[in-house]
């Protein structure tokens, strides 16, 4: 029976509970917890990049090489490019790369051959060996049919590749142990030779059909089993721009950003994981950054120049200072995500619903503008900061519009943290909005919107992740009722995620509807 004094504890312990995560909160801003100490690092930086996103903040980086760049005879930069059927971006990075030392550095490019009708559909036939060559625990399915029908047209090189397909000719150049197959057993050992701290970056377009079709088995591969889930693994993911071509507004964003969302999402990836097994665990071990453009194309007004903005500022971020503000950031998530009494510099984040983290990058004259960076309206989250890069009178400047700009976007129970640093790079800024869920972007309800007018054949061509299981995420099971993950071969594959949690709609607690008549 409770009691008075039952109650008055329990008041005490939500009391204590919101002062100590408040205490943490500030720790970031006033103790700087998350800057990195004399025991931490130095860092090596790895790029893997997919599509012609991927490519971009490759050859940017390259082509604009931060002060610094391997001069320590302990560094060492890895990067690797691929693309399907279409060599201009990887010529690209081929060139940017000329002059880098060879015994510190390896940047290697992968262009997927589109195969023929018949070679894909082989391929795609004997998908159930490959896995299980892969996977002891994978279930031999007697239901399983190619997820492409066998007379679906290929593009031609440079045409829009859909993500189902995109997935298809990856893993059969995967599994069949060609180019690709190589390719990421090189950059793996490369990562793995590092007399520093590994720092692994896998960028790409989440709308483009290459990036965000290859990426959902590729970071699997790579984190899981080549590097054994030891180096931090960070996703970036590239919002589409409202100017870009109507092939990126298709529908395809919904299946992507549900997709992370059930692999990044604890609880949605323990659901997948309860049917699938822990093949398919969170692959993004050091966290994920969602790119907005929109907000760069406000001040540019020109797609190029938009695209060239956003790779400059990702390639920028993760590089300059030899990776330290990539680390000090994922350290900073590590704090705020894990629990106090269980936080260590070495445990990585358990991230719920709460995975996307925004990041967003200005010149400095343009740091007081952050109104279109496609967060909703009334956004909160715990803490926000940017940094300022430059010379000590602009910097100033900017730090304090940067301040402004962040109030204006997002609530948050402490001051954003600005911090300041003297460079001889490029002077820019960089934004990280932490802890945002996937209905906090302005582009998931649209893209839902947009999903929902296809038809059945054209949402399957819109998934990647898990087709190869014979799941449709974003469709009801046909065979669970409330639950996520329709089998597209009419039997009982699913996942142990409610649907009502992918559409990103809630629902009536039984409970409280029962109560609620009581």
């Amino acid at each position: 029976m409770a009691t008075q004094h039952d109650g008055h504890e329990h008041d005490h312990d939500h009391a204590h509970a919101a002062e100590t995560a408040l205490a943490r909160i500030e720790a970031l801003q006033n103790e700087g917890v998350h800057r990195a100490g004399e025991h931490e690092g130095p860092f090596s930086l790895h790029v893997l990049g997919l599509g012609a996103t991927g490519a971009g903040v490759i050859s940017t980086l390259l082509n604009n090489r931060p002060a610094g760049f391997l001069e320590s005879p302990g560094s060492r930069f890895t990067a690797l490019a691929v693309d399907i059927g279409h060599d201009t971006d990887l010529a690209t990075v081929r060139n940017a790369a000329s002059g880098l030392p060879t015994e510190r550095s390896q940047v290697r490019t992968v262009q997927l051959p589109i195969p023929t009708r018949d070679e894909l559909q082989t391929a795609l036939n004997r998908y159930r060996e490959f896995l299980k060559m892969e996977y002891p625990r994978y279930y031999w399915n007697p239901n399983y049919e190619p997820w492409l029908p066998a007379d679906l047209e290929l593009p031609a090189p440079g045409e829009h590749f859909p993500r189902a397909m995109a997935k298809a000719i990856y893993g059969a150049e995967y599994y069949q142990n060609r180019g690709i197959a190589t390719e990421l057993d090189a950059f793996a050992q490369s990562v793995l030779a590092s007399e520093q701290t590994p720092l692994v970056v896998v960028a790409f377009g989440l709308a483009g059909g290459v990036g965000s079709g290859v990426v959902v088995e590729l970071a699997r591969h790579l984190s899981t089993i080549k590097l054994g889930r030891r180096p931090w693994v960070v996703g970036i993911g590239v919002l589409p721009c409202d100017a870009d071509p109507d092939e990126l507004h298709d529908g395809s964003l919904f299946p992507v950003i549900n997709e992370l969302d059930c692999m990044i999402d604890e609880e949605k990836n323990n659901g997948v994981m309860a049917v699938w097994g822990d093949l398919y665990k969170n692959p993004f071990t050091g966290g994920f950054f969602v790119v907005p453009q929109n907000d760069v194309h406000a001040l540019t007004g020109d797609l190029a120049a938009t695209h060239a903005y956003v790779d400059a500022g990702i390639a920028g971020f993760v590089s300059r200072d030899s990776g330290v503000h990539l680390y000090e950031t994922l350290k900073a998530l590590n704090w705020l995500a894990v629990p106090g009494d269980q936080w260590h510099p070495a445990i990585r984040a358990r991230d719920n619903y709460r995975w996307v983290n925004v990041l967003t990058t200005r010149r400095l004259d343009d740091a007081g503008s952050l109104d279109s960076v496609g967060l909703v309206k009334g956004f909160a989250t715990d803490y926000a900061e940017a940094r300022v890069f430059g010379a000590k009178k602009p910097a100033d400047k900017a730090a304090s519009a940067a301040a402004t700009a962040i109030r204006q976007v997002a609530q948050t129970p402490v001051e954003p943290g600005v911090l300041r640093f003297e460079t001889e790079d490029q002077p820019m800024v960089s934004f990280v909005l932490p802890r945002a869920s996937k209905l906090d972007l302005e582009a998931f309800v649209p893209a839902r919107d947009r999903y929902d007018t296809l038809d059945w054949d054209d949402k399957l061509v819109k998934h990647s992740w898990l087709l190869d299981l014979g799941v449709l995420l974003c469709e009801p099971s046909i065979r669970f009722d409330g639950m996520g993950g329709e089998c597209i071969w009419g039997c009982a594959c699913w996942v142990v995620v409610p649907h009502a949690a992918i559409r990103g709609e809630q629902i009536p607690s039984p409970v409280s509807v029962g109560a609620a008549g009581t």
